[in-house]
């Protein structure tokens, strides 16, 4: 996993309540034993025709969007099963971020542990970001994960909260095995004590 210090990039609004995991990755897809090759998938439905063309008119379809590294979306994003697929998609798909009111819990957890920065935002904020990215041509906000800020180029400084473990880890590029990696010293001493006791 990388580090997650700083990023500065697009915005991408996609201005709806209640995504659920089988919205940003249909089950369909779920077959695949990989852990990439999900990005083509996010939001499957949404995104294709039937005939596999690109929906015109689904937002993130717009040209604009293309680059885009930060979503902005409504209340309770991630809602649904708990598939860890849904991250690996919005990676591929080009997100380091997702900002909204709300999150699932497993969701957001799982976004953690594969270095997606899931930041909760008061409603008005939100709004705020989303009207920006849909009035102008190319809307940027700066987040800031080590001051838990962000800003953009007109007025916007707002802070965020994050759990202090989960900040950490996000800053060394560790999830949970590469935390537990990382004390392999102090597994292997107490193991050979353990060994040397019983």
């Amino acid at each position: 996993m990388e580090k997650f210090t700083k990023i500065k990039g697009i915005v991408a609004p996609l201005d709806r309540e209640n995504v659920d995991t089988d919205q940003i990755i249909p089950k369909q897809f779920l077959k695949r034993i990989e852990r990439t090759g999900f990005g083509e998938f996010a939001f499957f439905d949404w995104r294709y025709l039937e005939d596999g063309a690109p929906n015109p008119d689904f937002i993130l379809n717009q040209n604009k969007y293309k680059n885009a590294q930060i979503l902005v979306s409504g209340r309770n994003f991630g809602s649904g099963s708990s598939r860890e697929h849904a991250p690996w998609a919005l990676k591929e798909m080009g997100f380091d971020v997702i900002i909204a009111p709300s999150f699932a819990d497993i969701f957001k957890n799982n976004c953690m542990q594969n270095g997606l920065l899931p930041v909760i935002l008061e409603q008005k904020d939100v709004e705020l970001v989303m009207a920006r990215a849909i009035r102008n041509n190319i809307y940027k906000i700066t987040v800031n994960l080590e001051n838990q800020t962000i800003i953009d180029e007109i007025d916007l400084n707002v802070k965020f909260d994050i759990d202090p473990f989960r900040k950490n880890s996000l800053l060394k590029g560790l999830d949970d095995v590469g935390i537990t990696l990382s004390m392999a010293e102090d597994i292997d001493s107490f193991e050979n004590h353990r060994k040397a006791r019983w």
